[in-house]
């Protein structure tokens, strides 16, 4: 089988986070980057993962685009969605359910909520300042949660 794991990341965390995953599956995995390559060809792939980061409380308009504009394929694939945030819990789970649509949630064979990251050093300036005053903290943080990642991965 072959599973495509498409992503977009700001800072780099859905990238780790995508990564981590391609080392966990078992298939023939091709990894992309949507912010480099936004039309994939989704026909080569058997299986298609989709992940992303929250900013703002949002996933990046980018994937929002690719799954409205690729939702009839999605729904005729095996399909895997992921989250990298810094929210647990119920929190998490609302920025998830905010962040793909009902019906490719019910699709989906796997949603996984992976954590995420502050990496201050790949933010700019009013970034960095705007998540040290609202996270209260002075250095990077990485909550990314790698059981989450091989559990998600284990359900293909």
């Amino acid at each position: 089988m072959s599973t495509l794991i498409t992503y977009m990341t700001r800072h780099g965390c859905a990238e780790k986070a995508a990564e981590l995953l391609e080392g966990k599956m078992n298939d023939d995995v091709t990894i992309i980057n949507l912010k480099k390559n936004f039309k994939p060809d989704l026909s080569k792939f058997d299986t298609i993962i989709i992940g992303g980061s929250i900013h703002a409380g949002k996933i990046q308009k980018g994937i929002k685009n690719f799954c409205q504009k690729n939702l009839n394929t999605l729904l005729k694939k095996r399909l895997g969605l992921f989250l990298c945030c810094m929210e647990e819990g119920e929190a998490a789970q609302k920025q998830l359910d905010d962040a793909y649509s009902e019906e490719l949630r019910n699709h989906a064979t796997a949603k996984g909520l992976f954590g995420g990251e502050f990496n201050l050093n790949k933010m700019n300036f009013i970034e960095r300042a705007i998540v040290k005053k609202a996270a209260n903290i002075s250095e990077n943080v990485s909550k990314l949660n790698e059981a989450a990642i091989h559990q998600f991965a284990s359900k293909f």
